[in-house]
């Protein structure tokens, strides 16, 4: 297991969701909310968390459906992860699967007590958190880091 904290990235149309990991690449914990509606302005703030957080690496969940293959969903969040992997090189960005992170994050939440109009606002932050835990259980179990790195085009 690499050492090093770790920042992952729940892109969604109105909101993205950040967590990030401890540097033992343990816990995933939520950080915030960007609004996600002004792409260049959620852009802006990413690449400042990520130089606040200094993260080895940034995982962004990638959407596919339950059969694997990828649709405009999966398209838009390719371009956003291009996008922030060209802003915050050197720093590398890797797509991950995301299949039910969302339902995953709800049913956690519902199990904590937590009332689905309180939770809208921290939704995307623990859909992160559970992207991340399984980038971090596929790195432990595996040795080799999670998912696809996305290749900066100058």
């Amino acid at each position: 297991m690499r050492r090093g904290r770790r920042l992952a990235v729940d892109v969604g149309d109105a909101r993205i969701g950040v967590a990030s990991s401890d540097p033992d690449g343990l816990l995933a914990t939520p950080v915030e909310t960007v609004p996600g509606r002004d792409l260049p302005a959620a852009q802006r703030r990413l690449a400042a968390l990520v130089t606040e957080y200094e993260p080895i690496e940034v995982v962004v969940g990638l959407p596919r459906s339950l059969n694997g293959t990828e649709g405009p969903a999966a398209a838009k969040v390719r371009g956003f992860a291009e996008e922030m992997a060209r802003n915050i090189t050197p720093v590398p960005v890797r797509l991950v699967d995301e299949r039910m992170s969302t339902v995953t994050a709800a049913q956690d939440m519902r199990a904590a007590g937590v009332s689905s109009k309180k939770g809208r606002s921290r939704i995307d932050q623990a859909a992160a958190v559970v992207i991340l835990q399984a980038a971090l259980e596929t790195e432990r179990t595996s040795g080799s880091a999670p998912g696809q790195r996305v290749e900066v085009v100058v």
